[in-house]
């Protein structure tokens, strides 16, 4: 009589319980931030580039602690670029809904989209720093609130992305399914929302996350010109003014116009996961 061993009555292998996801994106960013670290000084060493050209890492920390005469510059720059961001949300919320407005009038009018998309593809060839200080003059000569102007720059460079991508959403429908509809009698106001509108939202939220980090970089143009007071962009005037004096300064407020934008991109992604969530719920 022969022995015969089971594998299934050997113990259980206990496994080490893993990390959360949220630990591992945190580790991922430290070990991303340290290999940013040690290329950026690693440079500085290297080439012996001067401070004005690129500062320590410890200099822009130091110039976020730095008073002003408004206050501590990480308060300022807080302060300022909620300004910028309450302009960036202003024109992309303008250029959004407008641009998908122009989407779907140029789906639904064939001829009005044949006349006009091309001076829309056109209307992005024109250097938006040279038009930007003629929007801020121009609007503020008329009376117009100072965030105004930038928003409706922030407005120009958003349109464009949502127009074309909500039309190619709008033009990528089924088919057969849009046959189907039709030999159902449906009208185009119920094929556009039941067919062609579902199948433009994948479309728009990719042209939304495009549009929201345009935005800001939109507003911050519209702060460049002279007589501008508040916004990032004053910042980024005031900082390359002294950056010999101060150089940590300026890369300070050019994190926090990064890190505007890349909170306009996180929150219409999280919009975007959000509405998926909802869909696959109520389905």
């Amino acid at each position: 009589m022969t022995n015969t061993v089971s594998f299934n009555d050997s113990p259980p292998i206990s496994h080490r319980p893993g990390l959360p996801r949220w630990a591992w994106l945190l580790a991922g960013y430290l070990v991303l931030f340290a290999i940013i670290a040690v290329i950026w000084e690693g440079s500085k060493a290297i080439f012996a580039i001067p401070d004005y050209k690129l500062p320590h890492l410890l200099q822009i920390v130091e110039a976020f602690g730095r008073p002003t005469p408004k206050g501590p510059t990480w308060l300022v720059l807080a302060q300022d670029g909620l300004y910028t961001a309450f302009e960036a949300a202003v024109g992309f919320t303008i250029g959004s809904v407008g641009g998908f407005l122009i989407a779907v009038v140029f789906q639904r009018f064939l001829p009005v989209r044949r006349g006009f998309l091309p001076y829309v593809i056109a209307s992005q060839t024109v250097p938006i720093i040279a038009i930007a200080p003629m929007i801020v003059v121009g609007l503020g000569r008329l009376g117009a609130p100072p965030w105004l102007s930038k928003s409706i720059i922030a407005a120009y460079l958003t349109f464009f992305p949502v127009v074309i991508n909500v039309l190619r959403g709008l033009e990528s429908v089924d088919r057969d399914a849009l046959s189907l509809m039709r030999s159902y009698a449906a009208t185009e106001t119920q094929i556009f929302r039941l067919l062609r509108l579902p199948a433009s939202v994948p479309y728009l939220f990719t042209a939304l996350k495009i549009s929201a980090t345009a935005s800001v970089i939109g507003a911050i143009i519209g702060e460049l010109p002279v007589g501008s007071t508040r916004g990032i962009g004053v910042q980024l005037v005031v900082g390359s003014q002294y950056n010999t004096f101060n150089p940590g300064y300026l890369w300070a407020t050019i994190i926090t116009a990064a890190l505007l934008g890349m909170i306009a991109y996180g929150m219409v992604a999280l919009a975007e996961r959000r509405l998926i969530k909802w869909r696959r719920d109520t389905e």
